[in-house]
């Protein structure tokens, strides 16, 4: 086992800046965008921007499984969050509200991940968009950035794609 990947002698200058372009990418949205209201969903969006930028190549980097796995993300959160809210809930299944805190984030995972499988839209930090959503809350704003975030980390990838190579 090698504690560095075998490629990156041959590959080095793109390791570099890729990693630099990833970076330069993230800091030109969240300056403009202020996204630092909802630490989970930040988080998934670095994640997603970590597929982007070293595996372009993926299935799991295309435009259809980013945009569309984190637009899961974002119904399913919202959906997920709603429900928490619906105090029958407690009473049809004989569970505390504390449960219903424990059980509904989970859920929102499971169903992103349903939805994303069937649809072919699989992305998984798109899960953490959902779980970020179900437990932080959401408004406008939070969506928008997300979709912002998201189209222009893929229009980044499309003029760069040529150019762009699997680091893993």
């Amino acid at each position: 086992m090698y504690l560095f990947d075998k490629k990156l002698k041959k590959n080095f200058y793109f390791y570099i800046i890729q990693s630099i372009l990833a970076t330069f990418s993230l800091v030109i949205i969240f300056y403009l965008l202020n996204i630092f209201t909802h630490t989970a969903v930040v988080a998934s969006l670095g994640a997603t921007t970590f597929i982007i930028f070293a595996m372009p190549n993926y299935t799991t980097a295309q435009p259809r499984k980013v945009i569309g796995g984190h637009l899961i993300g974002i119904i399913i959160g919202i959906f997920c969050l709603h429900l928490s809210s619906l105090n029958f809930i407690t009473d049809i299944f004989f569970i505390s509200k504390e449960m219903i805190e424990v059980i509904i984030p989970a859920l929102s995972v499971g169903l992103s991940i349903f939805i994303m499988v069937i649809t072919n839209t699989e992305h998984p930090p798109a899960a953490g968009t959902a779980l970020g959503i179900a437990v932080q809350g959401w408004n406008y704003s939070t969506i928008l950035i997300i979709l912002i975030t998201l189209i222009t980390l893929s229009i980044i990838k499309y003029l760069l794609k040529s150019w762009l190579k699997d680091l893993v």
